[in-house]
């Protein structure tokens, strides 16, 4: 199986809410995360991310999904890049405030470069945060 075939199905099983359970047998050992977002600010590693997104979609956004308008893989840098929108209704406990029964469609991209082994060894996510805790009506 190739680098976009795993950086696919890391994409849909942590956008699925699997958590790292199912998303680690895509990821290396130690693989990083980053994003310049304030609810993930404290988040360095990918296991991380996966947990605390499972997390957020179970408990504060049952149900959300998403849309994803387009996806491509560079073999040059080994990058793989999802762009999709992100929709969610807050109706779930967690949160900064009770269920606000608000809305987000948010848009992101992540970035995901994959390693020697065809798994994910670094992951970027772009996200305005901001504009999404805004329409969930936490902001």
């Amino acid at each position: 199986m190739g680098a976009f075939e795993n950086a696919k199905k890391f994409f849909i099983a942590c956008e699925t809410a699997k958590g790292w359970t199912g998303c680690e047998q895509y990821v290396a050992d130690n693989a990083t995360f980053l994003a310049q977002s304030e609810p993930l600010a404290e988040v360095t590693t990918v296991k991380e991310y996966c947990e605390w997104m499972a997390g957020f979609a179970s408990v504060t956004v049952p149900g959300a999904t998403y849309d994803l308008h387009t996806s491509s893989y560079d073999s040059e840098t080994g990058t793989a890049v999802f762009f999709a929108t992100y929709n969610a209704k807050h109706t779930g406990e967690g949160g900064p405030v009770p269920p606000t029964q608000k809305e987000t469609h948010s848009h992101y991209v992540y970035a995901l470069t994959m390693d020697e082994n065809d798994k994910v060894k670094s992951m970027i996510k772009i996200w305005n945060a901001p504009w999404a805790m805004r329409e969930l009506g936490w902001a």
